[in-house]
């Protein structure tokens, strides 16, 4: 099993792979354009990513080696995060196709080959949905639910349907407070995510700049017992759950740069896999063939 990753660490955004103890490191788009958020397929054959190659950012699949690379959406709006269904047979991501503002982006399904493109969010006061993170059962999809200033996880039924908030952050005027990054775990009972909640700041931090102070949490799939996984001041982020449901990989500037990390499932055993001064985003962990 394999890990990917997206890095700047060759000059522009690239997708990378490497072994699951940090071995083995390969570029696998080497491309002019910017490639990032990749998304393995569930038969662990094919990545889903993004990249603005061909002038928007549009999202594309490629053989797990790199070859092959197939355009898949063609429209002005930019799109991405890229996520495949359990059975391989559909793509959910997020567009701000058909809107006038740049701000009101929603989650949109299609066909693995790009056709039938469909809407699934954005009805009533929704602003912004993103990352949409489908569970293994391929009945529910999770996402982030974005109002001005805050962000909560929420999830709907595969067909948009059903819509329920399961976090619920708050906001003052001066702190922001967001939740983000909703990843299922194998057996379809957790959801792992990354919060502010304990530190809320202005949206602009940064990784780096000291103003970030994101960290990692579970939950049950209903809302319910939600748990802090990382506990050092840093910015954590992209957790993605290995086959097994063991253990969590995700990406950290806790030791300066940002680097891929591993960490059981219950927060603990914390080694790093990689170490390079490079950005560090777009966690996935190649399912089992």
């Amino acid at each position: 099993m394999r890990i990917a990753f997206a890095s700047d660490r060759d000059g522009n955004d690239e997708i990378f792979v490497m072994d699951m103890d940090g071995s083995h490191l390969a570029n696998l788009t080497n491309s002019p354009g910017n490639d990032r958020n990749p998304a393995w397929a569930p038969d662990g054959k094919r990545i889903a990513f993004v990249s603005d190659r061909d002038g928007n950012e549009e999202i594309y699949v490629m053989d797990g080696d790199g070859s092959n690379g197939t355009r898949l959406t063609d429209d002005p709006a930019e799109d991405s995060f890229p996520a495949w269904s359990p059975d391989g047979r559909r793509v959910a991501f997020l567009s701000a196709r058909g809107n006038s503002n740049y701000f009101e982006n929603y989650i949109y399904v299609m066909d693995a080959d790009g056709s039938n493109t469909l809407r699934l969010s954005g009805e009533g006061e929704h602003v912004f949905d993103s990352a949409p993170a489908w569970s293994p059962d391929g009945r529910k999809i999770a996402f982030v639910s974005d109002f001005p200033g805050i962000s909560n996880i929420s999830v709907m039924d595969a067909d948009g349907s059903d819509v329920i908030q399961l976090t619920d952050e708050d906001v003052d005027q001066l702190n922001e407070a967001f939740d983000f990054a909703p990843a299922w775990s194998p057996d379809g009972l957790f959801i792992v995510f990354i919060t502010n909640r304990d530190d809320p700041r202005p949206a602009s931090c940064d990784s780096g700049e000291g103003g970030c102070n994101y960290k990692i949490y579970v939950m049950y799939a209903d809302g319910l017992h939600e748990t802090r996984l990382t506990e050092n001041r840093s910015y954590d982020t992209n957790p993605a759950w290995s086959p097994d449901g063991k253990r969590i990989a995700f990406i950290s500037d806790r030791e300066g740069n940002q680097e891929v990390y591993i960490m059981g499932a219950d927060g603990s055993n914390i080694i790093r896999l990689s170490d390079t001064p490079s950005y560090k985003y777009g966690l996935a962990w190649q399912p089992k063939k």
